[in-house]
């Protein structure tokens, strides 16, 4: 008898434990089977971004990106933009650059990875302190509709220093934005924001944008059928990550000199497509 019950005991033992290992290997992010993964960087190797896959974005340098920001993004700079240990880190740091007081570093995929109508996963930890502005977002490939917010925006997470604990996701379109005080977007009270890595979600189809963080949805935008006015999403967006310092949202209460350098770790980043 006590041989039959031991035996019941390890058997019971063993079926629980590997149902816990199946439970917690789970991940909530890759459950359906809607989507295929058609581009992505896990930052594997070692060494600068992989130029088939990011650019360097400068243009707007000169006139602090029309945000007011405070830093030069530079290129090919591997203090302010580096690939160790499979995390991607760009490094924002108080030094006189070209002119500004901060150098920093803004990649985008425009022209090696558009799409129209997607999902975008994104793991990543974020800086801490007043002043930083770190992002993930997507603009428009092409502007079909006219500059800026016409041909729209989306912000996946943009995160301020001033506000450690909180990540918001937005849109920006011709009748939806902050110029014109009709900005839609929401914010998500995130503790851990800047001391632990959190996944970053958005899916977009032709009917609607949905955020998530480690799989929570938060925010939701949809087509109302009223046009590129509201909504200007039918078009290709490239991806960006960037790491700004100052500006008229991330400076809003200034920006502590005594923290820098900042660091914005990426610990990938993936796209899918519905197949």
């Amino acid at each position: 008898m006590k041989n039959i019950f031991l035996y019941f005991m390890l058997v019971f033992f063993f079926t629980n434990c590997t149902n816990s290992k199946k439970e917690k290997t789970t991940d909530n992010s890759t459950k359906s089977t809607n989507w295929e993964l058609v581009w992505s960087d896990e930052f594997n190797t070692d060494g600068l971004p992989d130029t088939s896959k990011w650019n360097y974005a400068t243009r707007g340098n000169s006139y602090g990106w029309g945000n007011n920001e405070k830093q030069w993004y530079t290129v090919a700079d591997s203090d302010n933009c580096y690939i160790k240990d499979g995390k991607l880190t760009i490094t924002a740091i108080n030094e006189p650059t070209s002119g500004k007081d901060y150098s920093s570093a803004r990649l985008t995929t425009k022209g090696k990875g558009d799409w129209k109508y997607c999902k975008v996963e994104v793991k990543a930890k974020l800086p801490t302190g007043k002043g930083t502005w770190p992002a993930i977002w997507m603009l428009p490939s092409e502007s079909l509709y006219g500059n800026w917010p016409k041909s729209g925006e989306i912000d996946i997470m943009e995160h301020v220093g001033y506000d450690p604990d909180t990540v918001h996701s937005t849109v920006h379109t011709e009748l939806f934005n902050h110029t014109i005080g009709t900005q839609v977007g929401k914010p998500s009270y995130l503790p851990t924001a800047t001391s632990d890595f959190h996944t970053y979600t958005m899916e977009w189809d032709e009917k609607e944008i949905r955020s998530y963080v480690d799989g929570m949805e938060y925010f939701r935008f949809s087509n109302n059928g009223e046009g590129y006015g509201a909504w200007p999403f039918d078009q290709e967006f490239y991806l960006l990550l960037n790491l700004a310092i100052g500006g008229g949202w991330g400076g809003k209460h200034g920006i502590d000199d005594s923290l820098f350098p900042h660091k914005y770790e990426i610990d990938f980043v993936r796209v899918y497509q519905k197949k």
